[in-house]
């Protein structure tokens, strides 16, 4: 697996956020043989990032699954790149830490918290965290709030976190109506280098994530079923290809909107299995699975969007 620094180049692409297979038993332990047929297909889609956070449901990982899944991810080839997260509570990045620390990953993603919080205490315990781990860290901005109610202060902190160094790229996820007018990641960009920032809410603000704003990449869950076009997405906006880019884009709208409607992690576990992509077995607890209408619903999505990556250029 990749083990050097985190440069500008490496954010430059395409980081697909992949489920987590589950057997189908009491335990409903990892199943690591479904999981590396998830990666395969990634990587003949020309994948080599691998994000593994909420998609996985790693908010729901015990600490034992946490270490397996860790020397799985350690094993990957040294072209590929995966990246653990970690969290959210702290008391739970601290006890995973101390596994991190054994393996020599470049950077894991923190979880964000929804507990009480602010921003000084937040930048007390991410410095902890980060040393703990021995690595830096990757913030997921999901929301206004994650660094409390006074947005200034809480951007303020992860100004400071990335030009020490303590985070080297951030997932930016904050949904808006019109990704093109965005204030809030505006002032993120007047105080971080944009290089730093990774468009983090799949394909549907994608396009004007690098157009208007000029960001290096993006995250995908849809692009896990389909990574030929979501590279192809890519591809075509940094040739500013705008009119190519927005009809792959559409190719994955109807997947997104049973994701947005239905909860993006569970309809992406499901899409892999129904899209004959790995067996992905049960959801964790604290989620249930989709309903068989819903399946019925999502199969014909999957499976088309699936069909359409087949048929992408240089499949």
């Amino acid at each position: 697996m990749k083990t050097t620094s985190v440069t500008h180049s490496d954010l430059r692409g395409v980081f697909p956020v992949p489920p987590l297979a589950r057997r189908h038993e009491a335990r409903r332990t990892l199943d690591f043989e479904q999981n590396q047929r998830i990666v395969d297909h990634l990587v003949a889609g020309g994948m080599t990032r691998f994000l593994y956070g909420g998609n996985a449901f790693l908010y729901h990982i015990t600490l034992a699954e946490y270490e397996e899944l860790l020397d799985w991810l350690s094993g990957f080839p040294d072209e590929l790149w995966p990246i653990p997260s970690l969290g959210p509570s702290y008391g739970r990045a601290i006890d995973q830490a101390a596994i991190l620390r054994r393996h020599r990953f470049p950077c894991a993603m923190m979880l964000p918290c929804g507990d009480p919080r602010d921003a000084a205490g937040l930048e007390r315990g991410l410095r902890e965290i980060a040393d703990a781990a021995g690595l830096p860290l990757i913030l997921y901005l999901k929301d206004l709030n994650n660094f409390g109610n006074n947005l200034e202060a809480g951007l303020d902190v992860v100004a400071r976190l990335v030009d020490e160094g303590l985070c080297v790229w951030i997932k930016y996820a904050v949904v808006r109506e019109d990704p093109r007018e965005d204030d809030y990641l505006e002032s993120l960009l007047s105080r971080v280098d944009r290089g730093r920032v990774v468009s983090g809410i799949g394909e549907r603000p994608a396009i004007a994530h690098l157009r208007e704003w000029r960001l290096p990449g993006f995250t995908t869950g849809s692009g896990c079923i389909a990574p030929r076009m979501s590279n192809l997405l890519r591809e075509a906006c940094q040739q500013g290809d705008w009119d190519a880019a927005e009809a792959i884009r559409a190719r994955f709208i109807p997947h997104e909107d049973l994701r947005d409607g239905w909860s993006p992690a569970k309809v992406l576990h499901h899409a892999t299995e129904l899209a004959s992509i790995a067996r992905t077995g049960p959801v964790p607890p604290f989620l249930s699975p989709l309903s068989e209408a819903q399946c019925q619903q999502l199969r014909g999505v999957a499976i088309e969007l699936a069909a359409a990556d087949r048929e992408a250029p240089g499949a």
